[in-house]
């Protein structure tokens, strides 16, 4: 199936690790030219090169704390400076360690918001009005099910994924006039390293190992295993595509049926 993706610019934060990684890297390969940002620069720098020559695509690393929205605004302009153009965004930054309500500080709350939604905010409210000039755009936030699934272990998470499907929905609206699509991306439990602080949370919380933490979130997936990186990106390429012409303000999970709360295995 052609994409249509040969020559777009892609912008994907996060991208030097997890699903930003594993998004960036399947974008290029259908033909994408990248901008990635993170606020590791050894590593963001390391990944750019790796799947530039895999590719042979054209990857920008930029160095970007998406707490700060003088850096949400420099990733975009410095992605624009160089390409002439921008086509797609992919928020894919940040995550929340969890905890429970007697747990959490209030720091805890708004570092989780400030980045995992209000890093979303920044990058499209900075990356929209260029593809408003051209008619046409793809936004695809990588968020998560806890928002629509409420889990009493990942409080901060839930908030954050929770606002960041509102915001997916409500900005849809407003842009679709302008041929501009924006689309959330939900997984559940995905073999990545933030997946694995999760775990060490959730055996904190429920007072048992790893191990039976790990057993416990595999039991609750009807497919009988965690999801795949490269299975979320595929997604996002997708909704990313020509093809996805006319899904916007969808809510799409990836969590392979799974509808019991890992506490209740």
């Amino acid at each position: 199936m052609e994409l249509g993706l040969q020559d777009r610019v892609a912008l994907v934060t996060g991208g030097s690790k997890g699903i930003g990684k594993a998004s960036a890297l399947a974008l290029a390969r259908e033909g994408a030219h990248l901008a990635i940002c993170a606020r590791g620069k050894e590593l963001l720098e390391s990944v750019a090169a790796e799947i530039a020559a895999e590719t042979e695509r054209t990857v920008l690393p930029i160095v970007a704390d998406l707490n700060k929205e003088e850096d949400a605004q420099h990733f975009v302009s410095a992605a624009v400076d160089h390409f002439g153009r921008l086509d797609i965004l992919v928020n894919c930054a940040g995550n929340s360690p969890g905890g429970t309500l007697q747990n959490l500080e209030e720091h805890q709350w708004m570092e989780s918001l400030n980045l995992k939604f209000m890093g979303y905010v920044r990058t499209t409210k900075a990356a929209v009005g260029h593809m408003r000039e051209r008619r046409w755009g793809r936004v695809i936030n990588v968020i998560g099910n806890d928002g629509i699934k409420p889990i009493y272990f990942e409080l901060t998470p839930g908030a954050a994924n929770a606002a960041g499907i509102n915001f997916t929905i409500a900005i849809a609206e407003e842009l679709a006039p302008h041929g501009i699509t924006v689309n959330a991306v939900n997984p559940g439990p995905v073999d990545t390293e933030r997946w694995w602080g999760l775990v060490r949370t959730l055996a904190r919380e429920m007072n048992i190992s790893e191990t039976e933490a790990q057993e416990r979130a595999v039991r609750s997936m009807p497919m009988g295993r965690l999801c795949t990186a490269e299975e979320v990106a595929d997604v996002v390429v997708f909704l990313a595509s020509e093809r996805a012409s006319f899904v916007t303000a969808a809510s799409i999970a990836v969590d392979g049926a799974q509808r019991k709360a890992i506490m209740d295995i």
